[in-house]
């Protein structure tokens, strides 16, 4: 079970590049949250893809660089690089630990992500 979710987390992240939305609210659960390291709580999958829209709508490329992956039954946690390039040409690398979890259908139902943003050419 755990590589095939480990397949679902890179399915999910390749429909966030492109961007289909349909397919990566398809690998969630209607009720699945998520969490921020922004102070603000959690969120509902719809208030969470609402941001992601406009987020992502800002940048002209993005590209996730999977860096390690653990898995386990009901879970992934990852550690990733989101290579974005602005619509102005500026770009920079999003670092993120994430931690996605599971429903018993397989079905993503909780996002943790611990994110930082730093742009090309500065030191994080």
């Amino acid at each position: 079970m755990s590589s095939n979710l480990r397949d679902k987390v890179v399915s999910y992240l390749l429909a966030l590049e492109k961007p289909d939305w349909d397919t990566a609210r398809a690998l969630c659960a209607d009720t699945a949250t998520v969490w921020h390291n922004d102070g603000k709580g959690d969120e509902t999958l719809d208030e969470y893809f609402d941001g992601l829209k406009r987020q992502i709508g800002s940048y002209e490329s993005v590209r996730y660089d999977i860096l390690r992956q653990l898995s386990q039954p009901g879970g992934v946690l990852q550690q990733h690089v989101v290579h974005v390039t602005g619509k102005d040409g500026r770009r920079g690398e999003v670092h993120a630990a994430v931690y996605f979890g599971f429903d018993d259908a397989e079905l993503i139902n909780r996002i943790e992500a611990y994110a930082n943003y730093i742009p090309v050419g500065q030191d994080g």
